[in-house]
């Protein structure tokens, strides 16, 4: 128990090494890399050369991790509001952050995304948001908010990509928070991209939405390969060209459930992962 979360690293034989916040798997060994290279690579390789980021959450190192294999990135500013699960996953998840918390271009600090960005005098060309879900009572929700992405859009470079993890989006329960963080992103910037993507540790399909005030551009397979190939130094298990298609291709109902969506998620009204 530290003073924000019930933490759990558990030990699987179908998954292997997992982290649980508040009862909530986070990621597993097997298969983190699918959702940490979904988090990350769409937004950074959308971005002619990113070489400042901000990490909003990713205890694991597993964001950070997949932030650092791009040769232009200089910087990465990383707010964890939690320092003993960042020091937990540094002991019990060597696999996930495979030591990006030791690189010298990272800035780790432990305080409120929020806080930090409204006082701090820093822009980033890609900031990612690896946070917990919306949950009421959380330490996220406001972390989502039509108030909280304005700030974040006054940190960010011109050019520059917003990406949020966005929660479910199985046809069960993408209304529950990725509908309405698409529809919030939407009346803050110009320009929206979601995408899911199946975790089988989640046992559902996954949200993510990109948000800029620059076109989002729509590569073809080709060239996102060759993208990956000339930026990034590591290879990638689950991100390549023909995922990036099947990611931003979503399903009728998800398309469908975002015409729908009226919800605006406010500080003052905020809506909650069930």
């Amino acid at each position: 128990e530290t003073a924000y979360q019930k933490v759990e690293v558990l030990e699987s034989e179908i998954f292997g090494r997992s982290l649980v916040l508040d009862g909530k798997t986070q990621s597993t060994e097997r298969d983190e890399h699918i959702y940490h290279e979904a988090l990350v690579h769409p937004a950074m390789l959308l971005h002619p050369g990113p070489r400042s980021v901000f990490i909003g959450g990713g205890g694991e190192g597993g964001t950070l991790r997949e932030v650092l294999a791009h040769r232009s990135v200089q910087c990465v500013a990383m707010l964890d509001l939690d320092r003993e699960v960042v020091e937990l996953c540094r002991r019990h998840l060597p696999n996930h952050h495979q030591g990006s918390f030791d690189d010298p271009r990272v800035m780790l600090a432990h305080q409120d995304a929020r806080e930090y960005l409204t006082s701090c005098d820093e822009t980033f060309d890609v900031m990612i948001m690896d946070l917990v879900d919306p949950m009421e009572g959380g330490t996220a929700y406001l972390l989502y908010t039509e108030e909280y992405y304005r700030i974040a859009k006054a940190k960010l470079k011109p050019g520059g990509i917003l990406v949020t993890q966005s929660g479910p989006a199985g046809l069960l329960s993408y209304q529950e928070c990725f509908t309405t963080i698409r529809n919030t992103l939407a009346g803050v910037f110009s320009y929206i991209a979601p995408a899911q993507v199946h975790i089988p540790a989640f046992e559902t399909l996954w949200g993510f939405t990109l948000a800029s005030d620059a076109p989002l551009a729509s590569p073809s397979e080709e060239q996102v390969d060759r993208s990956l190939a000339k930026r990034v130094t590591t290879e990638l298990k689950f991100y390549d060209g023909e995922s990036h298609r099947g990611m931003f291709a979503l399903p009728k109902f998800l398309r469908t459930g975002f015409q729908q969506e009226s919800r605006i998620n406010q500080d003052a009204n905020p809506v909650f992962m069930i």
